[in-house]
């Protein structure tokens, strides 16, 4: 049976056909009731309770199920005054991989931070530091994703010996590690580069000594994933 799409309050009440529209209501009721039960949601009290709302919001996501919650009018006018995300991710610039989407959250939900190929530097490090220990933001997602071009493209660098131009070049330093070390395992070079470049970008972010603090207090996890592009699905890893 193919998955029941989101249905407008204006197509429940427009539908003629008497099956169609009883699948079409009970999809209507069932979206009402997790918007509903969203509304409410409490803030998290900690960082598994974060990682639970990213596995749920991306299990709608995959099931084309998604509700959008936090994009209403009211929600606007409510994180105007100001905000409080329950968790960074750190994700690739990749125009398939917009976080809010994937993860079925809304605004004042996520904070977010995208670069090629998840590369870390000193503006990324002090965003994610800054959310962490100013906003209180107790989960931290490293996200790759499958088929990443700035891994790939590093890979050819490398493989090649190029010489890369411009500043993307400390993109092609920045997830050399990680390739350097795929290199040793079986299997897809690619595959394993990105989900080695997840690695890398969590055990960095853990030299963090403002994030080690938060770690040690058990204020704060840090966890990797892995994006199926084909799928929609997050792997989530504990490294």
């Amino acid at each position: 049976m193919s998955p029941v799409r989101n249905t407008s309050r204006w197509e429940c009440l427009s539908i003629s056909e008497p099956a169609v529209a009883q699948s079409a209501l009970a999809a209507c009721a069932q979206t009402a009731a997790w918007q509903a039960a969203l509304a409410a949601e409490p803030p998290v009290a900690n960082a598994d309770e974060a990682l639970q709302r990213l596995i749920e919001g991306n299990q709608r996501y995959v099931a084309n199920k998604a509700i959008r919650p936090n994009q209403t009018e009211s929600r606007r006018v409510e994180v105007a005054k100001g905000q409080y995300p329950f968790a960074s991710i750190l994700g690739c610039a990749d125009s398939r991989v917009p976080s809010e989407i994937i993860f079925d959250r809304g605004l004042g939900d996520l904070f977010i931070i995208r670069t090629a190929g998840q590369v870390l530097d000193d503006a990324v490090m002090g965003s994610i530091e800054f959310g962490a220990k100013v906003l209180g933001i107790p989960l931290i997602l490293v996200l790759g994703h499958e088929r990443c071009g700035a891994v790939d493209a590093t890979i050819g660098a490398l493989q090649k010996h190029a010489e890369v131009e411009g500043s993307i070049g400390a993109l092609v330093e920045g997830i050399k590690p990680a390739v350097e070390k795929a290199k040793e395992q079986p299997g897809d070079l690619l595959d394993n580069a990105v989900r080695a470049n997840v690695e890398l970008g969590v055990v960095n972010l853990k030299k963090s000594p403002v994030l080690a603090k938060l770690l040690r207090e058990n204020k704060l996890k840090i966890v990797g994933g892995h994006y199926d592009l084909d799928t929609g699905a997050v792997d989530f890893m504990v490294f």
